[in-house]
């Protein structure tokens, strides 16, 4: 059988990024402009092949559309698998990627070496780790956006960015060491590391078999929780994000989610009801676990005494909300997580690249305001004397710049509080509209809701009451109490990408109805795995007949 072109599409987000980035290795340091420009057209042509994607999995024919690199049949071969979930992410991931390197031409992609293509290899291992039907090529992907991100944290130097650095490498490290015993007891137990075919393989094991591969999964499982910042192991995610520059730290935004990805289609996939004795293994511990990262994000947000901290907190409530949606193991919630994973997403990385040009204009000890001067050398706008003297009936005009950064500042905290009318709140409305409703909208009268649902609605409420206060608190002391400060100087490229994220937000509010229509499909398809399972395993060879699925 031939290979059309739209055929290849699912390669591209793997072999793009891997080429371009190897190609721009072997420019010079000094042709920053060059790499900028050939960096900016690769992820713009990812973005295009992941909506691509997205189109050919949601168009009602294909619903997983498999890709066989090597030509072996599945299972020996390796095999690449894109769904309605995958096709998202790879959307999401793209259009953060693009809007942080647009933000990082500005300024950022000339603090040190290599910038360009640690940030396209970072891009390779996230796509391939969404779009990977295997379990060692998903360690595999896993270590390359590891590397990446050791080399985008430390991008910048300066001892902040060294010592969360160490931190980070040291903890992921020990991340990947898990990782590896994890899918080899996995293996050993069930002689596949296609995940279709170790899903059908679960179901014929023996009751001695289900207790290693339990075992092997948890220890996998902790793995993707210390990536998605699931506590206690998130110790290390608010210092590590606060160090890293601004485009990094909204990539990165991203990376946090592929480990929720990752335990959302694990779970779904090896243990659901069709796994026998391993039927819904470990639901109750992500439920818990989930609850307390949830309250112990709240917690850091009203302890946060910066700007960097209390966001990276923010990122942790929001791992937190979706590990607990998880465990209740119910499409309709489900779904809802999907929704907010989205909006979260986009806006915590508004967020982080907000965070800079608010620190312009505070005073010389603001930590990222010092971290910029020590890179860039940036001059300051002062305010003229004759402006801060004109206090007459007219009022003091407020300068473009700041009226922006209260906007935008508005707009965030709006985002990740969960208040009307951003998408925020909707994406919130959903999720608990189904936590506590799981059959619908409709309450089925004859059972009650678990206490576990009302424990989940109280924390989603309460982290988002906690966190307004805080963002209200850092919002007074950023833009009201000081006096005299510096208007800061954005330049469109800056400003450009916050306002797109932004504007993304906004367009999920008005199509919330057709988002979520495509979330519950994606959700009702990883609940019922049995399409992905025999796409994946009835892949055609080129030159071959169909398989079929035994």
């Amino acid at each position: 059988m031939m290979r059309s072109l739209l055929d290849h599409l699912l390669i591209v987000p793997i072999v793009l990024p891997l080429v371009v980035g190897g190609a721009m290795l072997l420019l010079g340091e000094r042709r920053t402009r060059l790499k900028a420009g050939i960096n900016v057209a690769a992820t713009a042509a990812l973005l295009a092949t992941a909506v691509a994607l997205l189109r050919r999995v949601n168009a009602g024919g294909v619903e997983v559309a498999v890709y066989l690199p090597a030509n072996w049949p599945p299972p020996f071969g390796i095999a690449l698998a894109a769904d309605r979930l995958s096709a998202a992410m790879l959307v999401l991931t793209s259009i953060m990627a693009l809007c942080s390197l647009v933000f990082a031409i500005a300024r950022w992609h000339r603090a040190g070496v290599h910038f360009h293509p640690l940030f396209q290899f970072q891009l390779m291992g996230l796509n391939g780790a969404f779009l990977t039907a295997d379990l060692f090529n998903l360690f595999v992907f896993f270590e390359v956006l590891l590397a990446a991100s050791y080399g985008l944290l430390l991008h910048g130097s300066g001892p902040d960015r060294v010592k969360a650095g160490l931190h980070y490498i040291v903890v992921n490290l020990v991340g990947s060491s898990l990782f590896l015993i994890g899918v080899s007891m996995i293996y050993g137990v069930s002689g596949s590391l296609n995940m279709a075919d170790v899903a059908l393989r679960i179901a014929q094991m023996r009751d001695g078999e289900h207790l290693l591969l339990q075992a092997g999964a948890a220890i996998l499982g902790v793995a993707f929780l210390l990536k998605a910042g699931a506590w206690p192991l998130n110790f290390w995610l608010p210092p590590a994000y606060a160090a890293a520059s601004p485009p990094a730290a909204a990539l990165f935004s991203v990376m946090t989610k592929m480990g929720i990805y990752v335990i959302l289609r694990l779970s779904l996939l090896l243990f659901g009801d069709d796994a026998g004795a391993s039927a819904g293994f470990g639901s109750h511990w992500l439920l818990l676990i989930g609850l307390i990262t949830l309250s112990f994000g709240a917690l850091g947000m009203l302890a946060a005494q910066n700007l960097p901290r209390l966001v990276g907190f923010s990122a942790i409530v929001s791992s937190g909300t979706l590990l607990a949606a998880a465990g209740f193991r119910s499409p309709a919630v489900t779904a809802g997580a999907l929704f907010y994973l989205v909006n979260s997403t986009l806006a915590l990385g508004a967020f982080y690249l907000l965070l800079e040009l608010i620190e312009r204009s505070r005073s010389y000890g603001a930590d990222l305001l010092a971290l910029t001067r020590e890179a860039f050398g940036l001059d300051r706008l002062q305010v003229d004397d004759d402006d801060d003297a004109d206090t007459g009936d007219a009022g003091v005009a407020i300068p473009a710049a700041m009226a922006f950064l209260g906007l935008a500042f508005v707009a965030c905290a709006l985002l990740l509080t969960g208040l009307p009318p951003m998408s925020g709140f909707v994406a919130k409305f959903v999720l608990l509209s189904s936590v506590l409703n799981p059959g619908g909208l409709t309450p089925d009268v004859g059972s009650g809701v678990p206490a576990s649902a009302w424990v989940m609605t109280g924390l989603v409420i309460g982290s988002g009451l906690t966190g307004l206060i805080a963002l209200a608190r850092m919002g007074v002391r950023t833009f009201w109490a000081p006096s005299g400060r510096a208007v800061p100087r954005l330049r469109v490229i800056e400003v450009l990408p916050i306002t797109a994220l932004l504007a993304l937000c906004v367009a999920l509010t008005f199509q919330a109805g057709p988002a979520m229509r495509y979330f519950e499909a994606a959700a009702a398809a990883l609940h019922a795995p049995h399409d992905y399972i025999r796409g994946v395993m009835a892949a055609r060879q080129v030159g071959a007949t169909a398989g079929v699925l035994p």
